[in-house]
């Protein structure tokens, strides 16, 4: 059965809901080369462009609760893909030579993934509805 089908079609959580399970599907096989999770590949990939980030800066930009964004530091460090270090009060993440490594591979996936997304949804309904949905979680922040 479609969405657009289904006796709850014009609640919010369900569309909501529905839409997130179809694109994290899609995610998860984007990101499957590099045997990571979207959420860890998108912090990884921080982490790379600015190395020495904060913990809390991460959970800004991933929008991703402290307590999540521990998690996934936990288990790159475990694929020794990131190192944490303390300086004073501050807690900074640095990828390590091996996540350094995965570099190319992350922006091919992200490419991927971005290209699967075109492909369902034309480029300008796609930017639309990116920016409606950001627009939308600011004011339910």
């Amino acid at each position: 059965m479609k969405a657009t089908e289904s006796k709850y079609n014009q609640c919010l959580y369900f569309a909501a809901n529905t839409l997130a399970r179809k694109v994290e599907k899609l995610a998860l096989e984007s990101w499957k080369p590099v045997d990571l999770s979207p959420s860890h590949a998108y912090l990884l990939m921080m982490v790379l462009e600015q190395p020495g980030l904060q913990p809390c800066c991460l959970a800004d930009h991933l929008q991703l609760s402290p307590s999540t964004i521990t998690r996934l530091i936990e288990k790159l460090e475990e694929k020794q893909l990131v190192s944490r270090s303390t300086e004073g009060k501050m807690t900074l993440v640095y990828p390590s030579e091996k996540g350094m490594a995965l570099l190319p591979a992350l922006k091919e996936c992200s490419k991927d993934f971005h290209n699967s997304s075109c492909c369902l949804i034309d480029k300008e309904e796609r930017e639309n509805m990116v920016a409606n949905m950001c627009n939308l979680a600011d004011k339910l922040h």
